[in-house]
């Protein structure tokens, strides 16, 4: 065993480094030293991001939706509010957040990826596809705009594992998530849809993870409907309606 292979289980690959240059390493020895210089430095920030973000989820802020929905009869929590609360808790911490969107976009499709990353230099995303919002009178810039709203807003709730609750809910001080089930309003347009897109009801309540719509907790209505108008309706051969 050489010098140099001596000092691998008591120093860093930087100072590995420093001694084989001291030592007159050929080149070859010292790209060696690089890359796991290279591969211990990525293995140290993903521990750090690991770290970092089991702290910041042991002390999750609580979030509360503050916009209502008139036209379904329900709150959600605004892409402001949303941000505004968690990213001072993230840099806490050491990590940030941002949004990207990649380059493989479908047709009247959008994808948004959310990234939180560390300062030591890990980064993890989750991606999300979503149907342009073609609801109401939007003009083609504000139906993106939309999309991507809700987009950026589901991303960077599933990569934080936020859960927004109504204003006021609590349990002996600590804030719980609203659990109550959708209105009879809310039922019928559920019902409305799944009728107008010819989804399969019990496929969609598999995946809603409910026994009947009835049941679908008024925290998921939002999320249920987005995925009801991201089903196309079938394409009917001329001939063959009804």
């Amino acid at each position: 065993m050489n010098d140099i292979s001596k000092e691998v289980v008591v120093k860093s690959p930087a100072a590995m480094i420093e001694l084989a240059i001291t030592k007159g390493a050929d080149l070859e020895k010292l790209e060696k030293i690089l890359e796991l210089q290279e591969r211990w430095e990525s293995n140290e920030a993903k521990k750090q991001f690991n770290i970092a973000m089991s702290e910041f989820k042991a002390n999750l802020p609580p979030v509360f939706k503050d916009k209502d929905n008139l036209q379904y009869k329900s709150k959600y929590v605004s892409e402001s509010a949303l941000l505004n609360t968690i990213n001072p808790e993230l840099s806490k911490y050491g990590l940030n957040a941002s949004f990207a969107f990649p380059e493989s976009q479908v047709e009247n499709t959008l994808k948004v990826s959310c990234i939180i990353a560390h300062k030591m230099g890990h980064s993890e995303s989750v991606t999300l596809p979503g149907p342009i919002d073609t609801s109401g009178s939007k003009n083609p810039l504000q139906q993106v705009k939309s999309t991507v709203t809700y987009l950026r807003k589901a991303t960077f709730e599933a990569i934080t594992g936020i859960a927004t609750s109504e204003p006021g809910a609590d349990d002996n001080g600590n804030t719980a998530v609203d659990t109550t089930h959708i209105s009879i309003s809310q039922i019928k347009t559920i019902k409305k849809l799944i009728k107008e897109r010819e989804v399969d009801e019990p496929l969609f309540l598999t995946w809603a993870k409910v026994e009947s719509i009835e049941t679908i907790p008024a925290e998921k209505f939002d999320d249920a409907v987005f995925a009801l108008k991201s089903k196309k309706k079938p394409e009917r051969v001329p001939g063959q309606e009804g």
